[in-house]
């Protein structure tokens, strides 16, 4: 079934002051009216109510102005003196990720690179770690890594709140094999390619990335690991994907971040000769996906993905493609396409597969604009949350009010 574009008006509908008229009609009875002034002003006054009341509720104390995930942590005040609250707050198929929490809060105080004997103060000693680490920056931080990415360990939170902290001008992240990671509000900037040679990934072990796989210029590349959850990073302009995920990689939440500059911007799924990814459940909620991506907003192979309350503007070719029968729910999305008649299409089906007329693929309550239109087909799948992982959406008219922040928080 072709879902084509709806007439719909983005702004939100306001009933507190004048009942059953949307917002947009006030401003238009206002223009033609004498009582010019006063409408204006009870205009206003209705949007800012309408403007709390869109905050997305899954909490009852969802009331401040942030959405959901981010009022779990910041509703008290006091996220610097309690930073492992966070490790509570992630929703979707992530949720449970436990990062660093309960363990030793370790600081970043050199922005310098050893891939093979890292200094202690560094990134990359703190995060091969084997116990639990909340990792934090004690300031402002450009590190360009040398050589080969950071393997991330086990039960490690890369925290950057209170402090500006990009990666980029060489190899990233990588999240290999490992499981209860929380990567928070870094920047993920011009990630280039690696060369093969010596790492180490834990305090006795060495690994030879020639023959596991060199550095390809993802900023992150999550293989093979479980219970991730990646939130409020910036990713631009990387050499190969923004964010992939593979390998048998699953229980992933992927939410407010800020996608932009890119050609292939993320990829769930090895390849389609590996079925193995058929067990991969990914969470994609409250991203912005700015203009200047071009694909793969995602592409999945195999997997299922709950794709929901994401702004996406403008892609250049299709937002969200996939091949090799992938499940796919888009709820409650913002799509606005661009000025060009080949790109309204949110959805791309790479198969030549007879069968992909029957695969999951469904739109529900979408916002589309700018003629951008969704083709679904197949039954319509549910994301099987558990009580800890299940959230409450909120309209895709709200999407750019809940999404204005996705990125590093200025805090």
């Amino acid at each position: 079934m072709n879902i084509k574009s709806k007439n719909v008006d983005h702004l939100p509908k306001c009933y507190s002051i004048f009942p059953l008229i949307p917002i947009y009609q006030i401003f238009s009875m206002a223009q033609s009216s004498h009582f010019l002034v006063l409408s204006r002003m009870l205009a206003i006054i209705c949007c800012f109510s309408t403007f709390q009341a869109l905050q997305i509720k899954s909490t009852p104390d969802q009331d401040i102005g942030f959405n959901a995930i981010d009022t779990c942590w910041r509703k008290h005040g006091d996220w610097a003196t309690n930073r492992q609250a966070l490790a509570d707050c992630a929703k979707g198929y992530g949720a449970g990720a436990q990062g660093g929490k309960n363990g030793a809060t370790y600081v970043v105080t050199d922005p310098s690179d050893d891939p093979i004997n890292p200094k202690k103060g560094t990134l990359r000693y703190g995060a091969i770690q084997r116990e639990p680490l909340w990792i934090v920056f004690q300031g402002d931080m450009n590190l360009k890594l040398k050589d080969v990415e950071i393997f991330v360990n086990s039960y490690k939170t890369i925290d950057g709140r209170g402090a500006r902290v990009e990666i980029g001008n060489g190899p990233c992240l990588r999240i290999n094999d490992v499981e209860h990671v929380i990567v928070h509000g870094i920047n993920f900037r011009k990630c280039l390619r690696g060369i093969p040679g010596l790492v180490r990934i834990d305090p006795d072990h060495l690994l030879n990335t020639s023959s596991n796989g060199v550095p390809d210029g993802d900023g992150i590349r999550i293989l093979s690991s479980s219970h991730v959850w990646i939130d409020h990073c910036h990713f631009s302009n990387c050499a190969d994907g923004l964010l992939d995920i593979s390998h048998k990689s699953t229980a992933v939440t992927v939410s407010n971040n800020y996608f932009t500059q890119h050609d292939k911007a993320m990829l769930l799924g090895h390849s389609d000769k590996f079925p193995q990814d058929n067990k991969m459940y990914v969470t994609l909620v409250l991203n912005h996906f700015a203009s200047g991506l071009t694909q793969r907003i995602p592409r999945v192979r195999y997997g299922y993905v709950h794709v929901a309350n994401n702004k996406y503007d403008e892609w250049g070719m299709y937002a969200i493609g996939g091949s090799s029968c992938p499940t796919i729910l888009s709820q409650a999305n913002y799509y606005r396409a661009k000025n060009d008649s080949d790109a309204k299409q949110v959805t791309r089906r790479i198969s030549n597969d007879p069968g992909r007329k029957n695969w999951s693929w469904n739109s529900k309550d979408d916002v589309f604009l700018n003629g951008a239109y969704f083709v679904s087909s197949g039954n319509v799948w549910t994301p099987n949350y558990s009580a800890s992982q299940a959230f409450e959406l909120a309209p895709g008219g709200s999407v750019p009010i809940l999404t204005l922040h996705a990125g590093p928080l200025q805090l």
